[in-house]
């Protein structure tokens, strides 16, 4: 086949014979840009070869042979369409009139000249079309009336009908739809006519996009018709060219199959490696990979480990088959005790810190010492002492010993306390569960985080990290598909990817392996790099909780901020007024009441300053024994200033 350009051999194109090899003959390149345009391909070499696929009408540019001027309709116009044939020509308009005649067909006739015509009025060009409307005497001799079409207007013409051509006779064939007129090679570079178009002619130039495959290109090629490239169709010649089509572990994942899957790597994404697993090495350009499947089940859970050393973080599967036994939650503040309150859960827990809950930043809340056990009841509002509410939690002060805890039982309204959301007091859970569980029995019957200890390892991953730790804290799970792939030299190093995070630019190989008779050995705890697991807790899916309420600021410290514009000697009076104020001595917060009986409320309204309440814990002491000197105090504070 000759060359041709890529405009000629995609109209005479059959869409039946795809797909086509194509060898680019003269290449092109548009400066400007460096691969594409609008998504298409713009840059052919010579020799390039192209693999059609596909070809997709875009647009159809209707052109008007006189004028130049165009229109461009969409492949969904509903307008018909007729070609203009021309049977015989004649040599003067007199004998196409004739002609006419004798077979009884009504003006006005379209024709057209191979030669240019001069008139007084103007000149015609070849080739261009005009309508014969009627014979009529002008300026004493029988012309031809014509008109003809131009970009701004309509000229009429009076040719004598003697006038010389050769001219043809243009006929309108039978109308037919766009796509019909365009697929007929028989009408190819014929004029049209289009009743629904402002031209009495029209020449129909369509416009494709050529999908195509070239060689190590990832994703189809989609090429414009009007490229100026000449092209070769080598199809005949190019049975045995096989088109390298790289892929992408995500778009494997896509597709769905076929299962198993040969590959070889040609890309690794760049960038830190996020897990730290033995496998990740092998990860290099040119390793043959076999791409087994998907992995079930798709949850994934975060876990982070508990101890003096720095953490590490793991990805453990949901196919994980160790033993997993629980362990006390540690709660930094009572926000975290909120944030795992569940309901029909008792959360019974123990202070490890002091609070006091009466000082200037927090009036009338409940204190606590180290050892106060209390049973977390529900969420609540209270009261405080600037008339702003303040979200707090309802908790109920168990006794030191469970024989107690039953002889008060009755005065449970007096043993409930309040404790500020931003309460610092650090928490451990009260628990006595000695049982053994799964990693799934374990995210479905408890909420999450969760601190563990592996008392069982997963018997199928010999290696397993999880055990020699003596505290682990689940902190996620995650939904996130992943592959399961082995080495080809090594199919005993079988592990999972997730192409979201790692996609491999793979290639497929020669060769497909057959389904293994038995389950391959799957690595079910991957260790992950600090930095990626502290991007997966960025994630959307991880910042549904709010960060804990601030706690209020410091009466002196405000005061202070007020009286820094103030002369020396009224700071000094207003700063020691502030400073003697938490030393007063003042009674101990009173418990509060059950503020509602239905604990099911999410939020409830109480008090902090009810009155005729059962005192807490007290640790006040008379002003005579005070061990404190403020006189001294005051003294030492004056002098500072």
């Amino acid at each position: 086949m000759e060359p041709v350009s890529l405009q000629d051999f995609v109209c005479a194109l059959d869409p039946a014979s795809l797909p086509r090899v194509l060898r680019v003959c003269s290449g092109v390149y548009f400066q400007g840009s460096i691969y594409e345009i609008s998504g298409n391909e713009c840059c052919l070499s010579t020799g390039d070869l192209i693999k059609v696929t596909q070809v997709c009408l875009q647009r159809v540019v209707c052109e008007n042979p006189g004028t130049g001027q165009t229109i461009e309709i969409a492949p969904t116009f509903r307008g018909h369409f007729s070609p203009l044939t021309g049977p015989q020509s004649y040599g003067t308009l007199n004998e196409l009139l004739s002609a006419a005649t004798q077979r009884s067909k009504k003006l006005p006739i379209c024709f057209m000249s191979t030669h240019r015509i001069t008139t007084e009025a103007r000149v015609v060009p070849e080739d261009q079309p005009l309508l014969l409307e009627a014979v009529e005497i002008h300026h004493g001799a029988k012309c031809a009336r014509c008109v003809l079409d131009t970009e701004a207007q309509q000229f009429v013409l009076h040719l004598p009908l003697s006038q010389k051509g050769p001219f043809w006779e243009w006929e309108p064939g039978a109308p037919r739809p766009l796509l019909q007129a365009l697929q007929d090679s028989a009408l190819k570079d014929l004029l049209f006519t289009c009743p629904t178009l402002p031209w009495h002619s029209l020449i129909l130039r369509p416009q494709y996009e050529v999908q195509a495959i070239m060689h190590m290109r990832r994703t189809i090629v989609k090429i414009p018709s009007t490229l100026e490239v000449d092209v070769e169709d080598v199809t005949a010649s190019s049975q045995h060219i096989h088109f390298i089509q790289p892929l992408l572990l995500s778009e494997a994942l896509a597709q769905g199959g076929p299962f198993p899957l040969t590959t070889e790597i040609l890309e690794v994404p760049e960038g830190s490696p996020i897990f730290l697993s033995p496998w990740v090495a092998s990860l290099q350009k040119g390793q043959r990979l076999c791409i087994h499947g998907l992995a079930s089940p798709p949850w994934r859970v975060l876990v982070s480990t508990k101890g003096r050393k720095a953490p590490r973080h793991f990805m453990v599967s949901g196919a994980y088959q160790g033993k997993l036994r629980r362990r006390p939650r540690e709660f930094p503040t009572a926000y975290d005790l909120l944030g795992a309150l569940r309901p029909g859960q008792p959360l019974r827990v123990v202070a490890t810190k002091d609070y006091e809950g009466d000082g200037v930043e927090s009036p009338g809340f409940t204190s606590l010492a180290v050892g106060d056990r209390l049973e977390v009841l529900r969420s609540g509002q209270a009261h405080g002492a600037e008339g702003r509410d303040i979200d707090v939690l309802v908790c109920q002060r168990l006794s030191d010993q469970a024989g107690e805890e039953e002889e008060d039982y009755e005065q449970i309204d007096e043993d409930q306390i309040l404790l500020p959301l931003y309460c610092s007091s650090s928490f451990v859970e009260e628990m006595n569960d000695g049982r053994r569980y799964s990693l799934e029995d374990l995210t479905t019957q408890f909420s999450l985080p969760c601190e563990v200890r592996v008392v069982v390892k997963d018997s199928s991953h010999p290696a397993d990290p999880l055990p020699s730790f003596p505290g682990l804290r689940l902190e996620e799970k995650i939904m996130e598909p992943f592959l399961v792939v082995s080495l080809d030299s090594n199919p005993a190093m079988c592990f999972e990817i997730p192409p979201r995070w790692l996609d491999l630019t793979v290639v497929e190989a020669k060769g497909r392996l057959g389904r293994p008779a038995r389950p391959l050995p799957i690595a079910t705890v991957q260790e992950l790099a600090d930095a990626f697991y502290y991007s997966l807790r960025r994630l959307p899916a991880f910042e549904s909780q709010l960060p804990p309420p601030r706690p209020p600021k410091s009466e002196g410290l405000r005061g202070q901020k007020k009286q820094t514009s103030k002369g020396k000697g009224s700071q000094f009076s207003q700063v020691l007024e502030l400073q003697q104020c938490p030393l007063l001595l003042k009674p101990r917060m009173k418990t509060l009441p059950q503020s509602a009986k239905n604990s099911s409320d999410t939020y409830s309204k109480v008090s902090a300053h009810k009155k005729g309440l059962r005192a807490t814990k007290s640790n006040t002491k008379a002003p005579d024994d005070d061990e404190h000197d403020y006189e001294e105090v005051l003294e030492q504070f004056r002098n500072t200033l």
